[in-house]
């Protein structure tokens, strides 16, 4: 799979997000790279930032929050496309839901850890 349909599919996965969930990532980019770095080879994703939850009448003139999507491990991982946009999905979904301050632990309850 192309780089072009793959950031395609980021896309889509946060179009599903419901809008009035998907109105609240503020401050907030999504980032598509290659590959992590050496010591993780296999992340599919991750989020780095103040979570929605934790953030008070404090929060401001910071640095967008970043959620980082690996295209290597995901396309890797995957047998044919519609794995691919299974997986895709889950692993947006799983970060953006980080940026709310959803744990590993409720994630992986409701299936998307």
């Amino acid at each position: 799979m192309g780089a072009d349909r793959f950031d395609e599919l980021v896309w889509e996965a946060l179009e599903g997000i419901p809008s009035r969930l998907l109105a609240l990532v503020e401050n907030c980019a999504v980032i598509i790279e290659d590959e992590p770095e050496p010591d993780e080879p296999e992340l599919f994703g991750y989020y780095d930032g103040i979570p929605l939850s934790e953030r008070d009448s404090q929060y401001g003139a910071v640095l967008p929050d970043r959620i980082v999507i690996f295209r290597g491990p995901l396309l890797r991982h995957c047998r044919d496309e519609v794995e691919v946009v299974n997986e895709v999905r889950i692993t947006v979904w799983h970060e953006v839901a980080h940026f709310f301050g959803i744990d590993d632990h409720s994630l992986d309850d409701w299936g998307y850890a």
